[in-house]
């Protein structure tokens, strides 16, 4: 029986004296996980391990079962699209899906199939025959989503997939990678985004100087720092009043009026009780314009974390 996880034991990789990840041990299961990271934490290192592009210089990893040392058979479960965009210009959306699928073995009228197939589930059929030059950044990007999903993979690694895209053909991708993973399959992806990622990911990987310090749900991460507290900005009438009732709960810390008055940064070790303080003021007669948590970001998240921005 095929194995269903992504493992890696123990998993080290340097450029000369450069670290790129230090002794990762992570067991992925199905559905979609998303790497997150500042620059240079591991996130692009970690997925061409995974991808087989490079090597470990210490540990093991397998892919369903599989050693990225075994390129031909890691290669026929896996679809890889990278962030840098290295199609050839002078190949049509079409003959760049088609050359891919003739590696694997398929006939050209097979590979012409599953590339019309990729195309039309990204929405290039009318590009199809236009040269890559003339796509958008929107559209390169979508052509190498393309690829990687064209032989059907098991696994789609997937680093920075939506960026350049617009707000519909985004909804689109998320709803597609979606799909994959309600098939049982693996979507691993990297973003620097975290409102996307808590959106679409079933799983949160958080990297740091090669090592990663926290894994699950991004809420369920940040609600174990328990000593760090939460950060919202309010917006409200009467801010200098609100401000002094806040004050009275012990589990506010610290309050920062804004310079136009009508704002607050309200840091709270308790947000639940801070909720319901604010329903109490709410009803008091004091009128709460908006609430946005302020602490949702990668530095931020990174600062509570591992003590220092990123």
């Amino acid at each position: 029986m095929t194995e269903s996880k992504v493992a890696l034991l123990e998993v080290s990789k340097f450029y000369g004296e450069v670290l790129g990840v230090n002794r990762v041990t992570v067991e992925i299961p199905p559905g979609i996980t998303s790497l997150v990271g500042p620059n240079g934490s591991g996130k692009t290192t970690l997925m061409n391990l995974m991808s087989g592009l490079i090597h470990p210089d210490a540990g093991s990893i397998r892919m369903r079962g599989i050693s990225p040392r075994e390129p031909e058979r890691l290669m026929r479960i896996t679809g890889y699209a990278t962030q840098y965009d290295a199609a050839p210009r002078w190949s049509t959306g079409l003959s760049f899906l088609t050359a891919g699928l003739l590696l694997f073995g398929h006939d050209r009228s097979e590979a012409e199939r599953k590339a019309w197939a990729a195309l039309d589930r990204l929405g290039l059929t009318d590009a199809a025959h236009r040269k890559m030059a003339a796509y958008s950044k929107g559209m390169r990007q979508r052509v190498r989503l393309a690829q990687a999903i064209a032989h059907e993979p098991e696994i789609l690694i997937l680093d920075e997939p939506l960026n350049g895209l617009d707000p519909l053909v985004r909804a689109e991708t998320i709803a597609l990678l979606r799909e994959w993973a309600a098939m049982g399959r693996h979507v691993i992806l990297s973003s620097h985004v975290l409102q996307e990622v808590d959106l679409i990911s079933d799983q949160v990987i958080l990297i740091a100087n090669g090592m990663i310090v926290a894994e699950g749900g991004i809420r369920n991460v940040r609600e174990e720092i328990q000593e760090h507290p939460s950060q919202f900005i309010l917006r409200c009438r009467d801010a200098s009043r609100v401000a002094a009732q806040l004050f009275e709960e012990d589990h506010i810390t610290e309050i920062r009026l804004n310079d136009d008055r009508m704002g607050l940064l309200v840091l709270t070790r308790d947000r639940e009780r801070f909720s319901r303080a604010l329903g109490r003021i709410a009803g008091g007669g004091y009128k709460i314009d908006s609430l946005i948590p302020a602490d949702e970001n990668v530095d931020a998240l990174y600062e509570y974390l591992i003590g220092e921005e990123k």
